[in-house]
């Protein structure tokens, strides 16, 4: 999930160490079918670090074998052969009575899913080592997903869940014409509004570069809690402006529901529900929103011809000298349509947002500077740009056109800067358009396997 708010107490800030549960079995199973990138392991460091809290042998519970030599040799020999096999039986029990409590937490029969690359699109996925894909648990994450429950509440009127918000209809934001978040900015159980307007759901897979318009969760963020999108969830879960939970009462709410323990125990190999393993369910499920069927991928795959009218939209969107848009969202060679980099689009010269990606890194060329987010279904996610400040597809070409404003902090990539944009004629302009809503996937926010499960865990 999203969250909107990108600057975050310390307060909230905290690993749930507690939940953890061993992962051994799973990543150990499911490592061949994964295969994470070289590049995604070295920040599970931490995460290593907090498990082996866990994960180690209860070694205080063995009897010290150089107590055991001293104490026979001290005593008759003749006895000593009777000593050594009462100690190696007692060893033997022990280390029976270990494993057998391990494997009730450690052994799991989840199913190893495996995620499908579209064609063209990068083979390389953001899927942590010790949260491999299975139907088990993304099964589960769907229900979570959808569970307004999940606010660790159960009165009708604190209810929330991710599906309050994101919205399968509108590619997982709430859409501008929502009739409770005016505009399309959403707010969370508080009335609070979230800082920024929401980044649409779609792709997140290949996310390498942080989540959220500024970045903030990231694999090089030094604080452990801030790096996966399974941490987004737990902070979704928290955030005053998103469900303003608890993650100690959800757990308990969610384990207090018939159904749910059972599938956690499909899911990662115990009945009892932690926040963490709640995070990790929604997080795989997530990974699942994959958009791929758009008309443009049918035309990749040489299934369907573009318009003339697109074809000339698609010469403006991949040149410098048209619209100049492939540089920070993508083409041919790219059609998840962004770089999921960070970019002063031009928009203003005068920065009051604290939550920019200067906000993050602290590096002044990143003020005003925010996510290039996915052209994926544009037609169903406006408002768009950080603030929601432009309404139409319409207004958006007609910012890059000639509404750029110079700051010292502009993208290098801003070519056009010097003329306050591309300049594009009225024809241009609608055969650009036309070429953009050839990214449109109406299979994606219609795909029942996206959608609410007709019933819950305790409807069954």
């Amino acid at each position: 999930m999203q969250p909107s708010i990108l600057h975050l107490p310390s307060s909230i800030i905290r690993p749930l160490t507690s939940d953890l549960i061993p992962q051994s079995a799973v990543c150990s199973r499911h490592s061949a079918v994964l295969r994470p990138r070289t590049s995604d392991l070295s920040h599970q460091s931490a995460v290593g670090s907090r498990q082996s809290a866990v994960l180690r042998p209860l070694t205080s519970d063995l009897i010290p074998q150089s107590a055991v030599g001293s104490r026979q040799s001290a005593v008759l020999r003749p006895q000593s052969s009777v000593l050594t096999l009462l100690t190696s039986l007692l060893l033997l029990l022990l280390i029976s009575a270990c494993t057998k409590k391990d494997d009730q937490v450690t052994t799991i029969h989840a199913t190893p899913y495996t995620i499908q690359v579209p064609l063209h699109f990068p083979g390389e996925l953001n899927i942590p080592e010790d949260n491999p894909m299975t139907v088990e648990g993304i099964a589960l994450g769907r229900y979570l997903f959808y569970d307004g429950r999940l606010s660790g509440r159960d009165s009708p009127d604190s209810l929330m869940s991710c599906s309050t918000c994101h919205i399968q209809a509108h590619s997982f934001v709430c859409g501008i014409n929502h009739p409770v978040f005016t505009g399309g900015h959403p707010r969370g159980l508080t009335g609070i509004q979230t800082s920024h307007f929401m980044l649409p759901m779609i792709n997140l897979v290949w996310t390498n570069h942080g989540y959220l318009w500024n970045g903030l969760v990231s694999e090089e963020n030094q604080n452990e809690g801030y790096r996966e999108l399974e941490d987004v969830v737990g902070l979704v879960i928290e955030l005053p402006s998103e469900i303003h939970g608890d993650t100690n009462r959800t757990k308990t709410m969610i384990q207090s529901i018939k159904g749910y323990p059972e599938l956690f125990e499909k899911a990662f190999g115990s009945r009892t529900v932690t926040a963490k393993n709640i995070s990790r369910a929604i997080a795989q499920f997530v990974r699942t929103l994959i958009s791929a069927d758009s008309k443009f991928d049918r035309f990749m795959q040489g299934q369907e011809q573009l318009s003339p009218s697109e074809l000339n939209g698609y010469v403006l969107f991949m040149t410098e000298q048209g619209g100049d848009c492939f540089h920070c969202h993508g083409g041919e060679g790219n059609p998840l349509f962004t770089t999921n980099l960070f970019y002063n689009n031009g928009k203003d010269s005068v920065f009051t947002d604290p939550f920019d990606r200067f906000s993050v890194t602290g590096n002044a060329v990143d003020i005003g500077a925010y996510k290039a987010p996915t052209l994926r279904n544009l037609v169903f996610t406006a408002p768009y740009m950080h603030d929601g400040r432009y309404k139409t597809i319409e207004e958006v070409i007609d910012f890059y056109s000639s509404g750029l404003v110079w700051s010292p902090s502009i993208s290098p990539l801003m070519h056009h800067i010097a003329t306050g944009g591309v300049r594009l004629t009225p024809s241009q302009k609608a055969d650009l358009k036309a070429f953009l809503l050839t990214f449109t996937d109406s299979t994606f926010v219609t795909n029942p396997a996206f959608s609410r499960p007709d019933k819950m865990p305790d409807e069954q």
